[in-house]
């Protein structure tokens, strides 16, 4: 088995970024990460990826100041030279323009922590407690130039429960994003995600028949 070269864009700590970095250590685990890509120099997730023995590099934003294209070009330069074919961006605080998006049609994916189309943006949990939603959670999606708005790859939920915080339901989702970014990334690479009409088709495998159904009552 090919396992596709992906690559990691981070910001931050990058805890998907871990949880990737763990399911790729699978030897039957269709993608390698091969690279780690921050924006910021003091990325906690940096000192992460190098434990695990994957080669990183900084391109530092505001070294570029408002030059968005010439920063995109760095990141581009850095990706084709170690052969990328897949990214996954895991708390990436960084808006991308059109011409960068249109050099991974298909081939880029994000995390974002809501169901969306619902609560595009930040502040999605407080968001979704202010809305009195029963049920929230996370979604992995190709990346397209309007932000938060690409081809759902997967999504997982939880229930909203009366007393939560922000915090308490982001630390509720955190673990969701943390199984079904791992589950994405593998079945992009596996090659049986397909786009039609802005939706994606997965091959071989089937939504369970089970509804999620919040509040519970016994019967």
């Amino acid at each position: 088995m090919s396992r596709k070269r992906v690559a990691i864009l981070i910001s931050g700590r990058g805890s998907n970024m871990t949880a990737l970095i763990e399911a790729a250590k699978a030897k039957d685990y269709p993608a390698e990460i091969v690279l780690v890509l921050s924006n910021r120099p003091d990325a906690a997730g940096l000192a992460v990826a190098r434990a695990a023995g994957i080669a990183t590099v900084v391109i530092d934003h505001t070294s570029y100041g408002k030059d968005r294209a010439g920063f995109e070009r760095a990141m581009q330069a850095v990706l084709e030279r170690e052969r990328v074919e897949l990214i996954c961006l895991a708390g990436f605080m960084r808006l991308l323009t059109p011409w960068f998006v249109g050099q991974w049609p298909a081939r880029m994916i994000n995390i974002h922590p809501a169901l969306l189309p619902a609560f595009k943006g930040l502040d999605t949990h407080q968001r979704a407690l202010d809305a009195g939603v029963k049920i929230h959670g996370a979604t992995v999606h190709f990346v397209v130039p309007e932000m938060d708005s690409g081809p759902i790859v997967a999504q997982g939920a939880v229930a909203v429960h009366d007393e939560d915080s922000a915090e308490t339901l982001a630390a509720r989702v955190l673990k969701v994003e943390h199984h079904i970014y791992p589950l994405a990334l593998k079945l992009v690479a596996e090659g049986r995600v397909h786009v039609d009409n802005d939706r994606c088709r997965i091959m071989g495998v089937r939504p369970p028949e089970r509804a999620f159904i919040v509040p519970d009552t016994p019967d």
